[in-house]
C-alpha cells in the first residue's frame, strides 16, 4: 500500500460561515469597546487589566481575527481584525469554524466551550477570566434575555442588574458600537 497514491483531502471553505463569523466579532469587539464607555463593571475590570493589553481573539488556523486593546490611558479600543504588527498580551484561539459557530450562534457559553476544549487561551490566567466576565455582559447587553441565557454561564437576576440599567445600557450600546 503506497500512501502516495491517495489524494490529500482538503476541508471545504466553509464561506458562509466564515463570513459570519466576521462579523460577529466586529460587532462583539464594538460593543466590548462601547460598553467600556458605558457600563460600570465592565469599566471595572478593563481598570484590573495592566495598561497596553491586548486581546486577540481568532479562529484557528487562518480564520477571522479581532484586536481589542487597551490604550495607556486606559480607553478600550477595537483596533479591527488586521494584525498590524500587534503583540497580543492574550490570546483567545477558537480551534475552529465549527467551535466559533456553536460560540457565536449562542448555543454554548463561553465557559462551557473552554471545558469542551474548543478554546485555547495563551496569556495570563486573570486576564482570560476577565475578558470572560466582560463577554458575558456585553453578550448580556446584545442579547434578547432568552438567548442570552443560552450564551452565558449565569444570566444576572434583576437584583444584579435591574432593567432599567440592563434597557438604557443596550441602547447605548447599540448605538455607540454602530455610529462610532
Amino acid at each position: 500500500m503506497n500512501a502516495l497514491q491517495y489524494p490529500e483531502i482538503k476541508p471545504k471553505k466553509k464561506f458562509i460561515k466564515r463570513i459570519y463569523i466576521a462579523v460577529m466579532l466586529w460587532v462583539v469587539g464594538r460593543a466590548i469597546q462601547a460598553a467600556a464607555k458605558v457600563d460600570k463593571e465592565v469599566k471595572e475590570e478593563f481598570a484590573k487589566l495592566k495598561d497596553n493589553f491586548l486581546l486577540k481573539m481568532w479562529i484557528w488556523p487562518n480564520g477571522p481575527s479581532m484586536y481589542v486593546g487597551k490604550t495607556k490611558d486606559g480607553k478600550v479600543k477595537y483596533l479591527g481584525w488586521k494584525d498590524k504588527g500587534y503583540k497580543p498580551t492574550l490570546t483567545m484561539t477558537i480551534k475552529s469554524v465549527e467551535a466559533a459557530m456553536l460560540l457565536f450562534t449562542f448555543q454554548e457559553a463561553t465557559a462551557i466551550a473552554t471545558t469542551r476544549n474548543r478554546l485555547v487561551v495563551d496569556g495570563d490566567l486573570p486576564d482570560a477570566c476577565a475578558l470572560v466576565r466582560i463577554l458575558n455582559i456585553v453578550e448580556v447587553y446584545l442579547l434578547p434575555k432568552i438567548i442570552a441565557k443560552l450564551a452565558v454561564k449565569r444570566y444576572p437576576k434583576c437584583s444584579q442588574m435591574n432593567p432599567f440599567r440592563k434597557h438604557f445600557g443596550r441602547i447605548l450600546i447599540y448605538v455607540r458600537a454602530f455610529t462610532f
